[in-house]
């Protein structure tokens, strides 16, 4: 390669490098001065993921290896794969926990599917239907275990 182009592919390296360094640092400022997990969670997943993604194209620009592609696609894909769903369940158990500052939220669906849930087992019980899941107990929680309404109850 020439020496201008190594010149460039360096300099674009430290530019991905640099701006992955402040994204990720972004994500840990967020995580410590946030007041609630949701929001610690948003900001522990959105810029965490994108600072990875720079990260890893510095990393394929300094070793300039076709075959590190691949692998540095691969790395970035399970990431883009594992932290919305991880980020989902954290989220929904803080919410099933009560572990949340209800005032932050700008709107909540999980509380409608929840009220709509209970309303149906609750007119399904009551008209003696069989199909669907019983009606939830005193303690918030169905015959079958499953807890239905946010208490405080582990699953």
């Amino acid at each position: 390669m020439s020496a201008v182009l190594d010149t460039v592919l360096d300099a674009a390296a430290a530019v991905c490098l640099v701006v992955g360094a402040l994204m990720s640092l972004a994500a840990a400022i967020g995580l410590v001065r946030f007041p609630d997990l949701l929001t610690r969670m948003h900001a522990g997943t959105k810029p965490q993921v994108f600072g990875l993604l720079l990260m890893l194209t510095a990393v394929a620009l300094e070793n300039r290896d076709p075959v590190m592609i691949p692998l540095i696609a691969l790395g970035w894909i399970f990431q883009l794969l594992t932290v919305p769903v991880s980020a989902h369940m954290v989220g929904r158990s803080t919410y099933r926990t009560k572990h949340l500052n209800r005032t932050t939220l700008t709107q909540d669906d999980l509380q409608k599917v929840l009220n709509r849930t209970a309303d149906g087992a609750t007119d399904g019980a009551t008209q003696g239907a069989a199909a669907g899941p019983p009606a939830p107990g005193q303690d918030g929680r169905r015959a079958d275990g499953q807890q239905t309404d946010g208490s405080t109850g582990t699953r």
